[in-house]
């Protein structure tokens, strides 16, 4: 070894705050995303569509946001990653943008879409930065505020989609554009985050100036899929997120009940969307499955996927229950969005079917976020640092399938169940139906407790050896540097 070492990790503070931005902005990815849905009725009322076609920009949407992944990330594991970032989110902010200012369906498909290539590049690319520097023993509770942001942007697109857009649907556009440019400028101030900072077999190497120098090649895309857990955990995604793609039309639902009961349809879109993010609240309780996924894991290498199998599995009948428990609903007709919301937050207290249901939401979703966190952490556990984005896009692509799957086949559902069941019940009927895809998902992350264990073992050798191979790097180029300044 040589000289002084000097960290090269970052200080405190200007880690925090990268951690900070990256995790806001896999907020607002996902606040584009909650968008669109509360407000299928007003937009396909001013683009002259019918709903279905708005549902498919949506399912149209998370597909294409998940095949870019794939490229931003396999890009990411290449080069330096903080650029790439940028770009990504100046081009969802710039198709964001496009959707307000669309006058036809055709320009509103195209915005949305070039929207989701930009959002492909914000959750492959942030996710990989985010596992450099977060420590293993951490990794659930970190991925936990991860997962937690998306779900939080997710509801506070549904939110700000109903509230804002109730009588104007292109204000909230606007907005999320003002605030994607925003975001950009505060990746001025992030530092560049190394490969492997975080790993504890690297933390030597790389601290008395070593440099990870593995990059992807295609060459590794076989022994990826080798890796068993690496099936399980990206095959599972396909079942899971027909579910959770189904959810989206939860604002939907309660819309309509409300209609049912006599609301008018702008009283209706606030109802359903405030009742849609009160109802999915429970996604907070995100970091209880990431702090029980680090301490399982701290005593077996099983331990997190252990934890999302349970959550996954013991979920199914809180969501059956949900989506038939009669509500009665007691807003203001008319009346101004602050005066609905604030019927809506009082009707907890009030009215029993509603806190029943509220409490049965919370419950669902507390157990189905044991699988967010603990998902991202075994990708890093089970994955070397130049691995972890292209896992993870892959990963997400199968997610982009089940979830533009989930939304696409159950808003047809919905239309083949009116038959027999008319509004709002045929929403519920076809929502709770899909909920069961979460049976095949439980039953892979078990599978994933089997074989996570064996690679996990194989990535901690793999890093001991590098750190090996960097400490005999760095103590060759001491000596050459010593050889080379003694005197002739």
């Amino acid at each position: 070894m040589s000289g002084t070492r000097v960290s090269r990790r970052g200080n405190a503070a200007h880690r925090f705050y990268s951690v900070v931005v990256f995790v806001v902005l896999a907020s607002l990815d996902n606040v584009a995303i909650g968008l669109v849905p509360p407000l299928y009725g007003p937009i396909s009322g001013a683009l002259g569509v019918p709903q279905r076609l708005l549902g498919l920009v949506t399912a149209v949407s998370f597909l294409v946001s998940a095949v870019a992944a794939v490229g931003w990330a396999y890009v990411g594991d290449r080069t330096n990653r903080k650029p790439l970032l940028m770009v990504g989110t100046l081009i969802w902010a710039a198709g964001t943008g496009g959707s307000a200012l669309a006058g036809h369906y055709s320009t509103f498909l195209v915005a949305q879409l070039v929207a989701a290539v930009g959002l492909g590049a914000v959750g492959s690319v942030g996710f990989s930065v985010v596992t450099d520097l977060i420590s293993p023993r951490r990794r659930g509770l970190v991925m936990s505020f991860w997962g937690l942001s998306q779900g939080v942007g997710t509801l506070a697109g549904t939110l700000v989609g109903g509230l804002l857009g109730a009588t104007d649907w292109r204000r909230p556009f606007l907005l999320l554009t003002g605030v994607g440019l925003a975001a950009t400028m505060a990746y001025l101030f992030t530092y560049d985050i190394r490969r492997g900072q975080s790993e504890p077999e690297l933390a030597e190497a790389l601290d008395a100036g070593g440099e990870y120098d593995y990059r992807i090649s295609r060459a590794d895309l076989p022994r990826i899929l080798a890796r068993r857990t690496n099936r399980w955990l990206i095959l599972q995604g396909l079942t899971a997120q027909a579910a959770f793609g189904s959810l989206v039309w939860l604002p939907v639902l309660f819309s309509q009940r409300a209609e049912a009961q006599g609301y008018s349809a702008a009283t209706a879109v606030v109802v359903g969307s405030v009742f849609a993010t009160l109802f999915q609240l429970g996604g907070v309780l995100s970091i209880v499955g990431g702090l029980v996924g680090d301490a399982l894991q701290r005593r077996t290498p099983s331990g997190r996927a252990r934890v999302a199998a349970v959550g996954v599995l013991a979920a199914v009948p809180f969501y059956l229950v949900l989506f038939f428990v009669p509500l009665r609903i007691d807003v203001p007709d008319g009346g101004s969005s602050g005066a609905v919301v604030a019927a809506v937050l009082s009707s907890v207290l009030t009215e029993p079917t509603i806190g029943l249901s509220l409490l049965t939401a919370v419950v669902a979703l507390a157990l189905t976020s044991a699988n967010s966190p603990n998902w991202f952490a075994l990708i890093a556990d089970v994955n070397p640092p130049e691995h972890r984005g292209t896992v993870y896009s892959l990963g997400n692509l199968v997610n982009g399938v089940g979830r533009a799957a989930g939304n696409g086949l159950v808003g047809v559902a919905f239309a083949a169940l009116r038959v027999a069941f008319p509004p709002p019940l045929n929403y519920a009927v076809g929502l709770a139906a899909f909920q069961l895809f979460f049976v095949p998902t439980g039953i892979m992350y078990w599978l994933a407790a089997r074989t996570s264990p064996r690679d996990i073992a194989q990535v901690h050798d793999l890093l001991h050896a590098r750190a090996d191979r960097l400490d005999r790097l760095d103590r060759r180029d001491g000596l050459d540097r010593l050889e080379g300044g003694a005197p002739s």
